[in-house]
């Protein structure tokens, strides 16, 4: 997240709330109940180890001198039921920023029918979180097409093998507060917000999407499609209007312990720029901004990512239940995603973005921790090394990846849900 997290003030507030959580709750995952609603939420810290380059702008170095612990986030959750009636709420604290999560109501149809209204989970893909096991996700999350949140009505139906989901979206989830304009936000959005010299008038403003899942139960898989339309709107006279879409196939099997999540997915945002719309680069150059580049944000940061690709994503994963005491369950995992881009730019072809992440997941009561060691050369949560952020060519990104060099991360991550 390189400077993502760049005010720490709140830090040290939140590490000792935690603490008092966990002293709060001596049995695992204790909630407040209060009539109808449920009171929860989550603390988490990082521990990492990687390749970042030491500097002076007071972010967490991610490895410099043995290593860094560093808050991840604080989250409140709320719950209500009420007969068919239902309502949502969660909201997140980082250092330096904060936003809604989730915030909407439900009412249930039937046994196998669900309405959702507000900032609720896009159905696209194989599950709520992609194809993935780890604490980093994949490849899809960081293109917004995987746990992304928007703001719409959803619609869910079980038949006998079958669940269909259909929703429409008119707008993506409100900015939180933070030092960015548009970008403090939990799930990946395309936002007007211009950043590293490359221009974002974009804004999504409507959002169509269609899911199927097919259960077999004689293989215990789970097989599906999923489509995605959208507008985009021009917030200034350096774009054009434009249309944006999705498509994936995906399957979710599960075999005793094991679990194996595929998906490959197709996508285009589509953006058309006008000849105003300039990027500046190195050496003082200025030239117009591609259509294969677009601008999006999220954990109160904007960069531009390739706007149209192919993701190819694959995850196993292998859970034990030891016999020991303090551990309730081991998952083992790997996790690998590629985004194949179509694009250049001054005429630089774009470099693929591979993320492979390899890890355990040790549950025990209300603690959930992830081990991983996450390994790219796409993705600027990994690694540093080589990047240079004054130009949008000289980073190890989504975007044009210019940097194109591997780099390690070996992160810790304690989580206790209360």
């Amino acid at each position: 997240m390189h400077t993502l997290h760049r005010n720490c003030i709140s830090g040290l507030r939140l590490f000792i709330l935690g603490a008092a959580l966990s002293t709060y709750s001596a049995s695992a995952q204790e909630k407040i109940q209060i009539g109808d609603l449920t009171v929860g939420g989550a603390i988490r810290a990082n521990y990492v180890l990687g390749d970042y380059v030491k500097d002076d702008s007071g972010a967490p170095q991610r490895g410099g001198n043995g290593g860094d612990f560093e808050l991840d986030t604080f989250r409140i959750n709320l719950n209500y039921e009420k007969d068919a009636f239902s309502a949502v709420g969660e909201y997140r604290w980082y250092t330096g920023y904060n936003f809604i999560h989730t915030a909407y109501v439900g009412y249930a149809l039937s046994e196998q029918s669900e309405l959702q209204v507000g900032i609720n989970r896009v159905p696209f893909g194989v599950g709520p979180y992609g194809p993935a096991n780890s604490w980093f996700f994949d490849q899809h999350y960081y293109v917004g097409l995987s746990d992304d949140m928007d703001t719409g009505i959803k619609y869910t139906h079980r038949f006998d093998n079958m669940t269909l989901d259909v929703a429409a979206y008119f707008m993506p989830t409100p900015e939180g507060q933070g030092a960015s304009s548009r970008s403090a936000r939990y799930s990946y959005d395309v936002v007007d917000e211009d950043s590293g010299g490359f221009p974002g008038p974009y804004r999504e403003r409507g959002q169509i999407n269609l899911r199927g899942i097919y259960h077999l139960e004689e293989h215990n898989t789970d097989l599906g499609a999923s489509a995605q339309w959208g507008r985009l709107d021009a917030r200034d006279d350096r774009a054009d209007n434009t249309d944006a879409y999705a498509f994936s196939v995906h399957s979710n099997t599960t075999l005793g312990a094991a679990n194996v999540k595929l998906q490959y997915t197709r996508y285009d945002y589509n953006p058309d720029y006008n000849e105003n719309a300039r990027v500046s680069l190195a050496g003082d150059r200025d030239i117009a901004a591609p259509n294969d580049l677009i601008m999006m944000g999220a954990y109160d940061f904007a960069w531009p990512v390739a706007s149209k690709g192919d993701i190819y994503s694959a995850a196993v994963s292998y859970t034990i239940i030891p016999d020991i005491d303090w551990i309730d369950s081991l998952t083992f995992y790997n996790d690998f995603s590629v985004i194949r881009k179509d694009g250049s730019i001054d005429g630089m072809s774009f470099n693929d973005s591979a993320l492979n992440v390899t890890g355990v997941a040790i549950a025990r009561g209300g603690w959930y921790i992830y081990v991983d060691y996450a390994y790219s050369n796409g993705n600027y949560f990994v690694g540093n090394e080589g990047d240079d952020y004054s130009d949008i060519t000289g980073v190890g990104d989504f975007g044009v990846n210019g940097n194109d060099s591997w780099n390690g991360r070996f992160n810790i991550n304690f989580g206790y849900y209360f």
